[in-house]
């Protein structure tokens, strides 16, 4: 029985868990949504959220508690500054596990963890188009954008030097009375 044994090993060492669990807390705070596998995002909830529990209370010692598990002093100002007066007054439950299937080279389940009041931070995919429907509808701005670029690839070719044109050789006419062929000679025997 495992009463009271917090955490799964992942397949690594205490050490080698560790700086995975702050490389992958790194990453989620300084991202705000992360894709691993299922076993590695349930392993970082319990991670991540008592640091972010730490983190609202602004004083010296929650600094260096959260500098302690985080190695880049940007994401940690960055969590004092914006993350964790944007989750306010939430009790808890900071992260969201959202299993996506199994990976196509080995089979591992896969999942994204993301931060709650951020769902909204990443760009929505472009919905797929699906037969009989039109592509969808562009905005003023991306027409622009791409008209711009057209711009500049058609002002870069004209100011590009023109490629020299290959001189052709003339060709041999073949009439009905004489046939122009190729002869090679075969390789004589030394010797002989």
């Amino acid at each position: 029985m495992r009463h009271g044994v917090k955490g799964k090993k992942l397949g690594r060492t205490a050490s080698h868990r560790l700086a995975t669990l702050k490389v992958l807390a790194t990453s989620l705070l300084q991202h705000k949504k992360i894709k691993t596998t299922a076993a590695k995002a349930k392993a970082l909830r319990g991670f991540v959220e008592p640091i972010i529990t730490k983190a609202k209370t602004d004083s010296v010692h929650a600094r260096r508690y959260v500098a302690e598990k985080i190695n880049d002093r940007a994401v940690v100002s960055e969590l004092f500054a914006e993350i964790v007066p944007k989750i306010g007054e939430r009790p808890g439950g900071y992260t969201r596990v959202v299993h996506l299937g199994q990976r196509k080279g080995d089979g591992a389940h896969m999942a994204i963890i993301e931060l709650v009041d951020y769902s909204g931070v990443m760009k929505p995919k472009a919905p797929k188009k699906v037969k009989g429907e039109e592509a969808p509808v562009e905005t003023p701005e991306e027409v622009k954008a791409e008209e711009k670029k057209e711009k500049k690839t058609k002002a870069a070719k004209k100011t590009a030097a023109p490629k020299p044109k290959k001189e052709k050789a003339p060709k041999e006419k073949v009439t009905k009375e004489k046939k122009v062929t190729k002869t090679t000679k075969s390789p004589q025997k030394k010797g002989s």
